[in-house]
């Protein structure tokens, strides 16, 4: 039997927030291993349209298979395969960097427990780890979510504004992050405005625009406006 090649099928997704569509109307297909660039202005759908994939919020309209599983029948299947990196942190800030992971590993078993030391380093918290994440900084509670979500060996990875409040080193760790996930064959949805970092890092980009898909193409073909070159 072939494998499905496709890591994300979408169709006519709608996501509504009392009268206004977050989402409207939405349909895109990404293969298995691609890296995605979600861009658009703000309020354009992009976190909406992550936290539906990730069944984290719930669509009004349409269908959607994430990682061969239907976003609406399997919700735990999807939950399984697929890690998001939300702009709510939900970090816990009476806890250490350390046991904030080891609370996130008590759900994905004791391989992810082991591997918090090793991810602790890939962030660049080593040092920090044993700290409480209350007197982290905005950079280094970001470091610490991205720890989080690579913390699940996933299918599919959506991270939603990764680069936010990052210093150049971290961006570098990021960067680096994301070279790992694509050699491991993992897909990647990475919302963002920064189109030159998006250009270098994905394959493929769309934009939308007030909820509604506005363009779909190479990531090379971005231009600083988040529309075709």
């Amino acid at each position: 039997m072939t494998p499905d090649p496709w890591a994300i099928e979408a169709s006519g997704l709608g996501r509504r927030y009392g009268r206004r569509w977050a989402l409207a109307d939405v349909s895109l297909a990404v293969r298995r291993g691609v890296r995605l660039m979600v861009t658009g202005r703000n309020g354009s759908g992009k976190s909406t349209l992550l936290r539906v994939l990730a069944t984290a919020a719930r669509a009004d309209r349409g269908t959607a298979r994430v990682a061969g599983y239907d976003i609406r029948a399997a919700r735990d299947e999807v939950r399984r395969r697929v890690a998001l990196l939300d702009h709510r942190s939900g970090l816990y800030d009476a806890l250490s960097a350390r046991e904030n992971l080891h609370v996130s590993a008590t759900f994905l078993g004791a391989e992810a427990a082991r591997r918090v030391p090793g991810l602790l380093c890939t962030v660049g918290l080593a040092e920090r780890a044993d700290d409480p994440v209350s007197a982290y900084s905005a950079g280094m509670r970001k470091r610490l979510s991205l720890a989080r979500a690579l913390l699940q060996e996933a299918e599919v990875y959506l991270l939603d504004e990764p680069y936010g409040e990052l210093d150049p080193p971290g961006f570098r760790l990021l960067d680096a992050a994301l070279d790992d996930l694509k050699e491991k064959g993992a897909t990647v949805l990475l919302a963002s405005h920064l189109l030159e970092r998006g250009r270098e890092r994905c394959d493929e980009a769309i934009v939308l625009d007030e909820g509604r898909l506005a363009w779909s193409g190479p990531a090379a073909d971005l231009r600083e406006a988040g529309a075709p070159a």
